[in-house]
């Protein structure tokens, strides 16, 4: 009898302290999460102490290996590591990808050989460097990404496979995460999401460009939330995904630290729904040069979207972004969701201090 009574008061001395370390971990900071393509003399002058992960933005594939560029890249991910001086607690991480940067991913990662030899090397480079981790950027796989680009059904299947091959190498304590469209095609058909997210320790939505640079018909890129003329937003892929069984606690909501401008031809509804021709992109530290009362901008904001955007009707451009605003709830979304944490592209695009950074620093504090 004193044995089992010893045996049940260790189970529940086990379950108590499993469960407060669980809820420790669901009531934790969320994640703030930089990616990061500019150079290494400014890197340290942005608050840093205000990032949970910095992803230098990024490697490529050089046959089947994860490749470094140049000198001045790894001079920038040698200084971007070394910052952990000032904020003990900060993950590094290496990017491999980008929208134009994948032209070899299907074919190389369909082979066993091409994931062995690409996980292999990447280990080499985060020892070498001493980063903490690897973002697969690979837009996209199995759908249409940019054109020209291979892409095949079996992507779907082989992106698990490669992110299981960069598990087995890297072992626990290396982060892995990747980069998801935040479109309904990609949400759908890119990813076997109950396979791989156990594989991982987070999905970064990118959740802007929703209205992108091949758009016929403008609208928000980056919303909080869909309304009845659009129904991409960060709250409608976040919504699929769970239904896919992603866990809430592994998906970091994407915010843009940058505009598109769109071209309407016609000057209708503020610019919002019209047809248009994307013209170009603008970093959020330059708004107020850029989109001034006196260059004829107007600036709105949707209710129903959470969103932002100024028109001009004189040139018929609209202009679509996050400002302090809708990253201030969008911030507010993650917590309140329990979400992993909130990543933006990029870091480059923000001001020194009193940037769109500062605006997910304060609202994490309240």
């Amino acid at each position: 009898m004193q044995t089992k009574s010893l045996f049940f008061l260790s189970l529940t001395f086990l379950f108590i302290f499993f469960s407060t370390n669980l809820s420790a971990q669901k009531t934790g900071k969320p994640n703030v999460i930089a990616y990061y393509t500019g150079n290494g003399t400014v890197i340290d002058s942005f608050p840093i102490e205000k990032i949970s992960h910095l992803i230098y933005s990024f490697g490529h594939l050089k046959g089947d290996s994860l490749h470094i560029s140049s000198a001045k890249d790894s001079a920038l991910i040698t200084r971007m590591v070394g910052l952990k001086k000032r904020n003990p607690d900060l993950k590094v991480m290496i990017a491999m990808g980008g929208w134009s940067a994948c032209p070899d991913c299907s074919e190389v990662f369909s082979r066993a050989d091409g994931r062995k030899m690409f996980a292999k090397t990447t280990k080499s480079l985060l020892d070498y460097f001493k980063a903490d981790g690897i973002d697969i950027d690979w837009e996209y796989p199995a759908v249409e990404g940019y054109p020209g680009h291979k892409y095949m059904e079996a992507d779907k299947h082989n992106f698990t496979l490669l992110i299981k091959a960069l598990r087995d190498e890297l072992g626990k304590k290396a982060e892995i995460s990747f980069a998801a469209g935040g479109t309904k095609n990609c949400l759908d058909s890119c990813f076997e999401w109950k396979k791989v997210m156990p594989l991982v320790d987070r999905v970064n939505l990118m959740s802007y460009d929703l209205v992108g640079g091949y758009a016929k018909t403008s609208g928000h890129h980056t919303p909080l939330y869909s309304t009845t003329k659009q129904q991409s937003s960060a709250d409608f892929a976040i919504k699929e995904m769970l239904k896919y069984g992603v866990p809430a606690n592994k998906i970091a909501l994407g915010a843009a630290f940058y505009a598109r401008i769109f071209e309407n031809t016609t000057d209708a509804n503020h610019g919002l729904y019209q047809p248009t021709k994307f013209l170009d992109g603008v970093s959020s530290r330059n708004y107020k040069t850029f989109f001034s009362k006196e260059s004829g901008y107007q600036y709105y904001w949707d209710d129903e979207a959470k969103a932002p955007y100024y028109y001009n009707a004189a040139t018929r451009r609209l202009v679509t972004f996050d400002d302090e605003k809708s990253i201030a709830l969008k911030t507010r979304y993650v917590i309140d969701q329990k979400l992993n944490g909130i990543m933006f592209w990029e870091l480059n695009d923000d001001p020194y201090q009193n940037g769109l950074l500062d605006v997910i620093n304060n609202e994490i504090k309240k």
